[in-house]
This record gives structure tokens, C-alpha cells and sequence, in this order.
């Protein structure tokens, strides 16, 4: 039997959010984010925004799923918790944490840039240097342990000024102003970053939080891409002409979807959904809209607001590797509650096949030699797992010190499959980077019940504690795993499908 191996070159890490970690929101002059009025929750309990109108009067609306009246600002309302402005204080711990990450034997780091440190409205012509001595400072802290920093320029948020004076990503004006950002970045971090991610999740994103606009509707989703698209391809290409030896992608919600049954129409329904991932990726990754995507657009009523030269710039600005968040796996049949109308393409039916966690989350460790498979061979273009990992209620014991063996397990099988992917199918994957690698607010409940961590963070839903770090026993597995490139994984026979 061939024994199956990782490269030597395969990164391995860990990643994490800036509004979920990082915290220190009165440091430095930081503004604030469309993602700071968003108070915490939980499963039972959704997260909400806050909100003021014109003539003072405050109101809350669920964070996802529903539209803000027009007029609306973010809010911060004294009898609320907030869970991004202070998060787990990694502003105040990062030389702690990555040098726990680099002592595990990380190789790779992600993180991502809050805007409105360096910008606080979004507006200004010159970054504030307090913002950039702060992130120059993570990223040497990266580099003196030999971990590259892959850099998320903008992670699922918008300066509230622009969201609230220009409507975010429904003006082209915000164009100019992440340029402003990334121009900044590359400027300082030259010769320092490698990989870059131009936006998050880009394909699941919508309303007040991520686009900056009142409205949460196709319109608002289908034209703020359009305009993220082209921010996007201006980046890689100014990226590219300021730097040497970098590499950009995007990352997109890639979790996959599967037919229901082998019932045509329900195969069909799944192509259908899965269009809805790759129309925004065939974009940035191609340099143009699909023929489908025609057809999409019409359906939702949509025309785009195209411009001269829009074309030019997004054959010109193509990504040079596809990222991707995969935690779980859905299905679809032609009668689904969840329409290819809809717009939210996570919200699919359960499969009846697998267990699944305590949030109702589909434990599919399959579903990632799925998706480098797909991807791989849709683009021809290197692959990065930017985010996987298992969200768990982890019970510490008196010292802080948890045996999350459930966590092991998932993170064994998880790996498994990737091995295979490259082993077996000859999927060109750059690297992994478990997502929360040490504890962090979810962005789903916006509660610290839900932990993904190997490193234990001391801090319950309210933000009490101590903020300690302690590893759990799956950082010393992953220690074990990454010191012998993953020996203590099972070898397995070789059949291309298991």
C-alpha cells in the first residue's frame, strides 16, 4: 500500500475574525464597524441590531434576515452587550496567542483587518499610522516564528460612516475607499504578506452588517457584488503591480449541497443552488459573468449597473487561488422549503444520512474532498481551506483544561479527506486554517458557549473571565500531528471513492 502524505510545503494554521477576536475598540483611534451594533445571543435567541432613526427613535430588528428601516443608523445602546468591542482581547494578547499557534507548529496564520482602524470613516485620504504599527506588528510577530500571515483585507463589515452616508456597497464611491484601504496595506506590509483575501464569504453576505445598506433584498445583494467584484479586481491588480511573490483570492461559503435523490428534478434543483456559489466566484475567478448568470439576474428582477470599463477591469483583476468556508453539508429537492429564490445559500434542508452537533450543524468530513474536487476542477487554480472547524460546547475542568476528544476525532476524519484530495485526486490545496483556532465570539449567536478553539479562552457569553489561555487537548494532538506531518493519522487503502 502507498503510504499517503502531505506535501511538505501544505501550510497549516489557524484563523480568526477581527470583530470576533481582536477587541480593544476604543484603542487607537478605531471607528466603528457595521458589525459593533450587533449584540449577543444564542441558539435560541438570534443576534440583534440596534438601531436610531433621524428623529431619535431606537429600535431592534434581528441582525440577519430582515431589512432596517430607511434612515437607520447602527446604534450602541448602553443596555446591550456587544460582543466585537471588546471580543476576547486578542488586540492585547496577539504576541501570546501566535507564539502558542507557532509553538503548536503553525506554519500559517489568517487574520483579517479591521477597516475602520486604519480608516475610521472610510473616507479618509491616509491611514492612521496607529492602525498600521498595530497590524505591522502582528504580522513581525508571524515572521519572527516563520508563520505567513494570509491577510483578509475585508472580513464581513463596512465603516458604519460609509454605510450610513453613502448606502456601503450600493455606491461605487466605497470603491475608491477600499482601494484607499488596500493601497495602504500592500504599501506598508510589501515583502511582509504573501496571501491575501480581497473579501470574505462573499457570496453570502447582505444588509446593514456586511453590505452597509438598510435594504436586504436581491437588488442590494446582486448590485453590492457587482461593485465588490470590481473592488476586488482592482485590488489584485494594483496588488500585483505594488508587490512581487504575492498571491490573491477570495473566500466563499463553499459548503456543498447535495441532490435529496437521484430524481432528476431534484439533481436539477441542486445545480441550480450550486449556480448561486459559482456565480460569484466564476466572476472574480474568470474575469466575467457566466451565461447563467443571465438568467439569475432576471429571475430576481435585477439589472446590474454596468459601466464602461467594468468589463476590462474584471478580466483584468482575476484571483490567483480560491478559498473557501466548509463546516457542514445540505441537500435540496425540487420541494424544498428553501427556493433557489432565496438568498441565503446555507439555509438548505438537513441530509438524513449524517449526525450532527449541538447547533444542528451536518458532521460531513467528506464534504471537503467534494469541494477541493469541485473547485479544482471548475478553476484549474491553487485552493486554500481558509475555514473548517467544530463548533462544541467544551467543558473545562477547574484549571481551564479541556478534553475535547470529539474535536480530535472531527479534525482526524476532516483531514483524512484532504490527504486524499491530494493524494488520490491531484487537487493542488495550498493550506488549511482551522477556523477559531483559539476561542472566539461566534458570528452566528454571537454567544462563547459555541467554542472551535484549540486554545481555551477563559470568557463566558457576557464577557466575563479571566481572558486566560489554556490549550486544550487538541492543540497537543495537532502539536503531535504537524511535528510528524501527520503520522498519527491512520493510513488507509487507496480506492478513489471510499
Amino acid at each position: 500500500m502507498r503510504k499517503l502524505e502531505f506535501p511538505k510545503t501544505f501550510l497549516w494554521g489557524g484563523g480568526l475574525a477581527d470583530f470576533q477576536a481582536e477587541g480593544g475598540y476604543e484603542e487607537s483611534g478605531r471607528g466603528l464597524t457595521t458589525l459593533d451594533f450587533v449584540t449577543s445571543g444564542n441558539i435560541d435567541q438570534p443576534r440583534r441590531l440596534t438601531y436610531i432613526l433621524p428623529d431619535g427613535t431606537k429600535g431592534v430588528q434581528p441582525a440577519r434576515g430582515c431589512a432596517l428601516p430607511e434612515g437607520a443608523r447602527g446604534y450602541i445602546d448602553p443596555d446591550y452587550y456587544y460582543p466585537s468591542l471588546h471580543a476576547v482581547d486578542f488586540a492585547f494578547h496577539y504576541k501570546e496567542d501566535i507564539k502558542m499557534l507557532a509553538e503548536m507548529g503553525s506554519s500559517v496564520f489568517r487574520f483579517s483587518i479591521c477597516w475602520t482602524r486604519l480608516f475610521p470613516k472610510g473616507i479618509e485620504d491616509e491611514a492612521l499610522e496607529a492602525g498600521l504599527k498595530f497590524y505591522e506588528n502582528i504580522i513581525d510577530e508571524c515572521l519572527k516564528y516563520k508563520v505567513e500571515p494570509l491577510v483578509t483585507i475585508c472580513h464581513d463589515e463596512i465603516p458604519a460612516y460609509l454605510a450610513d452616508e453613502y448606502s456601503g456597497w450600493l455606491n461605487r464611491k466605497t470603491i475608491d475607499c477600499y482601494l484607499k484601504l488596500c493601497k495602504a496595506l500592500f504599501k506598508r506590509f510589501k515583502g511582509k504578506v504573501k496571501y491575501w483575501i480581497t473579501f470574505n464569504e462573499i457570496n453570502s453576505l447582505n444588509g446593514y452588517m456586511a453590505l452597509g445598506c438598510t435594504q436586504y433584498d436581491d437588488y442590494s445583494r446582486f448590485v453590492g457584488a457587482h461593485h465588490m467584484f470590481l473592488a476586488s479586481a482592482l485590488a489584485v491588480k494594483m496588488g500585483h503591480e505594488m508587490m512581487d511573490d504575492v498571491m490573491f483570492g477570495a473566500m466563499y461559503a463553499s459548503s456543498p449541497c447535495y441532490p435529496l435523490t437521484c430524481k432528476p428534478e431534484d439533481v436539477f434543483m441542486q445545480m441550480q443552488v450550486r449556480r448561486r456559489t459559482w456565480y460569484f466566484a466564476d466572476v472574480m475567478m474568470r474575469g466575467y459573468y457566466p451565461g447563467y448568470a443571465q438568467t439569475i439576474l432576471e429571475e430576481k428582477g435585477v439589472t446590474l449597473p454596468i459601466e464602461d470599463g467594468d468589463e476590462e477591469i474584471l478580466r483584468e483583476g482575476t484571483l490567483d487561488f480560491y478559498s473557501f468556508s466548509c463546516y457542514r453539508s445540505t441537500t435540496v429537492n425540487v420541494y424544498s422549503e428553501f427556493p433557489i429564490k432565496g438568498c441565503d445559500i446555507m439555509s438548505m434542508d438537513t441530509n438524513p444520512y449524517l449526525p450532527t452537533t449541538a447547533w444542528g450543524w451536518p458532521l460531513d468530513p467528506m464534504s471537503l474532498r467534494y469541494i477541493l474536487n469541485e473547485v479544482y476542477d471548475r478553476y484549474q487554480k491553487p485552493v486554500f481551506i481558509a475555514e473548517n472547524g467544530l463548533g462544541e460546547i467544551d467543558q473545562a475542568d477547574a484549571d481551564g483544561y479541556v478534553e475535547d476528544d470529539y474535536r480530535i476525532q472531527y479534525l482526524k476524519d476532516h483531514f483524512k479527506e484532504i490527504r486524499k484530495a491530494i493524494c488520490l485526486d491531484h487537487v493542488e490545496v495550498l493550506g488549511y486554517t482551522m477556523w477559531g483556532c483559539i476561542d472566539l465570539v461566534s458570528l452566528g449567536t454571537g454567544e462563547m458557549k459555541k467554542r472551535y478553539g484549540w486554545i481555551y479562552v477563559d470568557m463566558d457569553d457576557e464577557g466575563n473571565g479571566t481572558k486566560k489561555r489554556i490549550p486544550k487537548k487538541s492543540y497537543y494532538w495537532m502539536q503531535e500531528f504537524l511535528t510528524t506531518n501527520g503520522a498519527n493519522l491512520e493510513q488507509e487503502d487507496e480506492p478513489l471513492i471510499i
